[in-house]
């Protein structure tokens, strides 16, 4: 193994769908340097493009750095094929070869869940856990498992997806194809869609949020109705009071499953909203099978916040290189 591979700093990337971020990162988890670009709609071959621009401006400072890619989808851990992506156009996208035919060198392509889950098991807010369960809240809700020093993605490389586990039999459509996923009852675009559904029903209630929209109620977004329940609105503190006893339930479930000793929680609305990780602890706490007989996992807010993902998919690519010179 060549001197010091381990301690090198490496770059990581976090492809998200509307920017890609990027950062040079050393052995402790610090961003020595970053980068930013719009994601270019949704073509593949544009968005790999940019990946490869990104890595080449970083590289002028670290010529050998070992390159993470973090990408939303389920993908082949042994091919680095991204199969499926809710929110990217990538189906079968040969994403790990495809970059390594643009730079020239080994990628390590990693869910973007995954890479964020590991950052946070390795400098987190789950750093003293050997059994850990990180979800991000945004768009969906992505999630990682991490136990004895191990991402665990399953046989087919699936693992972790558990925004799509069905909750809802009947319910919500989802961008993945089935109806009532949790990610419909427990992320910022639930929120932000339940609270224009309260805004068209001409409820009385939401009269802050229209006038905080400027009457439109199609810029109502969870952001919104975040800033507005942590400022004391009523009816948004019950919309978020809602979404937090959905991500309680589901918590629960996945504690019946996995049995985690940490349950991480971050991405922009689980960073965003006190109130949301009070009332999913308060829902996870109802729901627990054996509640009594049996430990409540910890549920912590993650550390290392939207730049969990690039310190993740860096870390995850300096280890492989090591590995690789062994």
């Amino acid at each position: 193994m060549a001197p010091g591979s381990e301690d090198r700093p490496s770059i990581g990337l976090d492809i998200g769908g509307t920017k890609i971020s990027a950062g040079l990162v050393d052995a402790s988890g610090r961003i020595l340097r970053r980068d930013r670009a719009a994601t270019p709609g949704s073509s593949p071959a544009l968005v790999e493009r940019t990946v490869a621009d990104l890595v080449a401006g970083l590289r002028r400072e670290a010529p050998d750095a070992p390159v993470g890619v973090g990408a939303a989808g389920w993908m082949n851990p042994e091919t680095g094929t991204v199969l499926f992506s809710p929110h990217l156009a990538w189906r079968n996208e040969p994403l790990r070869d495809r970059l390594v035919q643009l730079l020239g060198t080994p990628v390590a392509v990693v869910n973007d869940a995954d890479a964020a889950g590991w950052a946070e098991y390795r400098f987190g807010a789950g750093r003293d856990e050997s059994s850990l369960v990180c979800l991000t809240l945004g768009t969906g809700i992505g999630g990682a498992l991490v136990t004895e020093g191990r991402v665990r993605r399953g046989r087919y490389g699936v693992a972790g997806e558990f925004g799509h586990q069905v909750i809802m039999p009947g319910g919500h459509r989802c961008e993945c194809g089935n109806r009532g996923c949790w990610e419909q009852y427990a992320s910022g675009n639930a929120l932000g869609r339940e609270g224009r559904e309260l805004a068209r029903a001409h409820s009385p209630v939401a009269h802050t949020l229209l006038d905080a929209a400027a009457g439109d109620i199609d810029a109502i977004d969870g952001a919104l109705v975040t800033e507005l329940a942590a400022a004391g609105d009523p009816a948004c503190r019950e919309l978020v009071a809602e979404a937090g006893s959905w991500l309680g339930l589901g918590l629960a479930n996945l504690a019946a499953a996995l049995d985690p000793g940490t349950f991480v929680i971050g991405g922009g609305l689980g960073a965003a909203s006190a109130q949301l990780l009070e009332e999913a602890e308060l829902s996870y706490r109802r729901h627990l099978t054996g509640r009594g007989y049996r430990p409540f996992a910890r549920i912590r807010r993650a550390g290392l916040g939207a730049d969990a993902g690039l310190i993740g998919a860096a870390d995850l690519a300096r280890r492989d290189a090591a590995d690789a010179q062994r």
